[in-house]
């Protein structure tokens, strides 16, 4: 696998730097530095994120398929080509309820 500085040396479709697995939630991390992460996961239908916090702001996008975030108790559902911001410190969490693929900006603060 290349590595993550590697990725986008060329063009390319997010989808396609991602790959389904059954019954799993699958991650790969495309830009990292002091500024933030990029991250693409991949969701078989009914896997999740399990809620959690995070000190930073975040922003997904869906690429495609379906999910339902819950943000502070909140549930939005989002299709392909939606995007959604997580606010810091907010519990949120995510469940694929189709498969789906999401692009993930994680922003950390100076």
């Amino acid at each position: 696998m290349s590595k993550a500085e590697d990725i986008l040396s060329e063009p390319a479709a997010l989808s396609d730097l991602i790959q389904y697995q059954d019954g799993a939630v699958v991650s790969r991390t495309i830009l990292k530095n002091a500024a933030g992460t990029i991250t693409l996961f991949a969701f078989d239908s009914e896997e999740s994120l399990s809620e959690h916090t995070s000190p930073y702001e975040a922003l997904i996008h869906l690429i495609d398929g379906e999910a339902e975030v819950t943000i502070s108790q909140q549930v939005h559902r989002i299709g392909a080509g939606d995007i959604l911001r997580l606010p810091a410190n907010e519990p949120h969490g995510v469940r694929a309820t189709a498969p789906c693929k999401m692009l993930l900006i994680m922003l950390k603060s100076p």
